[in-house]
Order: structure tokens, then sequence, then C-alpha cells
């Protein structure tokens, strides 16, 4: 069998049996793809059956010298899931990238914004113009309840849970969650989604997507990219930011205003407890304050 052939029973494995996403799958399909690229500039012919560490451990080589450490990281851990994939199917006894070490990398936390950063970006929105009350709806919505840009272009009206205070958020791998809406997020959706959505001529196949552009179709996330962006021109912020940062400050002002770890990990939609501790980042005044508040010795001193 040629590459192409175990490259769509590996997309369908990821699709069916661990439930990824379009955007995941496709991100391990073009670690692949450009493994095949360089075997097929460097005239190698050989299956991914036959393939030794030796000839991926030249490739590892040549991408060093093309991409950044952390995406380098990315490419060899992609690569050793399809080879694992390919045990698991029994059509490989070995996995060959085991022996290679991805590139050691440093924690890198993106910039967080403070509220009144936040309160500028908003207040920057010019709401004079026909997108300017969905675009606050969508700045409210991406800070006060900590979404990734593909869980907000997703999300229906019929997500939302308003009486009872949630939304129904369906993040990575199609999995479901409940997430708490502030009354004030709920006001400025309710105020684009009453007085303006509708306004438009919305598309077929839209009727139910909550976040829709002039053409009354789904939001891009390269558009909600932009909208940040602009308004962070607009302010003048030096911070490099983006939709994520909304979120990250999300989860960390949770952090520094007493949240728990764990409840922060079920808003956010990670799988794993260690996530969110990589993802949220504490200064060493606010870690001393946790002490001095909580700690049951706070108030003994030593003889």
């Amino acid at each position: 069998m040629k590459w192409t052939t175990y490259l769509k029973s590996y997309q369908s494995y990821l699709r069916i049996e661990r439930g990824l996403s379009k955007n995941t799958i496709e991100s391990y399909t073009f670690d692949i793809e450009r493994l095949c690229g360089f075997l097929e500039a460097n005239d190698i012919s050989v299956s991914p059956i036959k393939i030794t560490a030796h000839t991926l451990q030249e490739f590892v080589y040549y991408i060093s010298k093309e991409v950044n450490a952390r995406s380098q990281a990315r490419i060899i851990s992609g690569l050793k899931n399809f080879f694992s994939y390919l045990i698991f199917e029994n059509y490989r006894d070995d996995n060959p990238l085991e022996l290679i070490d991805t590139p050691r990398l440093g924690r890198k936390l993106p910039d967080t914004l403070s509220l009144a950063e936040i309160d500028a970006l908003i207040a920057a929105i010019d709401l004079t113009l026909p997108e300017g009350e969905r675009n606050r709806a969508i700045v409210e919505t991406l800070y006060g309840c900590g979404l990734r840009v593909s869980e907000l272009v997703t999300l229906k009206i019929s997500d939302l849970f308003f009486d009872e205070g949630f939304i129904k958020i369906t993040g990575k791998g199609n999995k479901q969650r409940f997430v708490p809406v502030g009354m004030l997020t709920q006001k400025f959706i309710e105020l684009y989604k009453n007085a303006v959505r509708g306004n438009g001529n919305i598309q077929k196949g839209f009727e139910d997507t909550l976040f829709l552009n002039r053409h009354g179709k789904q939001l891009t996330r390269a558009m909600i990219f932009t909208i940040i962006k602009t308004l962070a021109l607009k302010i003048n912020l030096t911070k490099n930011i983006s939709p994520h940062t909304l979120r990250h400050s999300f989860a960390t002002h949770l952090l520094e205003n007493g949240a728990d770890l764990r409840s922060i990990q079920l808003m956010l939609g990670h799988e794993s407890i260690t996530t969110t501790e990589i993802y949220v980042h504490l200064d060493r005044k606010h870690l001393t304050q946790i002490l001095n508040r909580f700690h049951p010795r706070k108030n003994k001193s030593g003889n």
C-alpha cells in the first residue's frame, strides 16, 4: 500500500475512533504530507511499513533547519502518533521515532490583558456600525466564557440556556460542556441577537448560528482574529494578542480572584488538570497572598 492509503485509514481512525476535530486531523495529516514531500524530494522510495529510524532522523534534521523548536516538536509528536497507529493496526512492530527526542521547550505563556485593557478594547468598538453590536458580543463572550475561537464561531442560538445561566459548548473532539455565562455577557448577546442579527439575509443552514457575517453565514476564525487585532491597534496596545489571549485572561483572572483549578479546568474544557496548570500563570505576589490566607500556620511565628 502507498502512503495515501495508510493516511486515509489513519484519518478515519482519528475521526471515528478518537473523535478528533477536523482541524486536529488536518494538522496530523500535514505532518505526514511534509514527510512524504521530503522523501519525494530526495528520491527515497519507501512505504510507512519499511521506513527506518535513520531516514526519519534525516527528515528531523531537515525540518530543524526549516521550523522553530516548537513546530519541530509538534511534527515529531504527530509522526509518533501515526506510527503508533500502524503498530496498533499490526502493520508495524516498532515505532521508528521512539528513540528520536523532541526539542526541549520552555513554557510559553501568552500575554494576559488586564481588566482595564479588556474594557478599553470593548470601548473602542464603534457601535454605530452594523457589526458593532456583534463585535461587542463576540469580545464579551470570548472573555466572559473563556471560549476557544473555534467554539465561538460554531456557537448556536439553541446552545444558549440563559434561564439556567449556561451556554452549551462543543469543544475539541466534539466533546460538549456547559459553561456559566454572566449577566453582562447575556445582555450583550441578547442585544445583538434581538436587535441586529435578524436584519440581514440569513443563508440556509445558518439559521441557528449565533454570530454571522454580513452575508448571513458563519464567521471564520480568521475574521475573529482580524476583529481583535484591529481593536488592539485602535487603542495602541503593544501586546501581541489574539482571541486566545481573552481565553487566557479569563482563566488567569478567575484564578487570581480565588477560583480553584478544577473549576477552571471544567470551564475551559481541558481533559487534564496539567494543561490548566500550564495554561494559567500566577505571579509571586498572588502566591504569597494565597499562602497567608489559607495556610494553617499563617499567624504563627517561630521561636
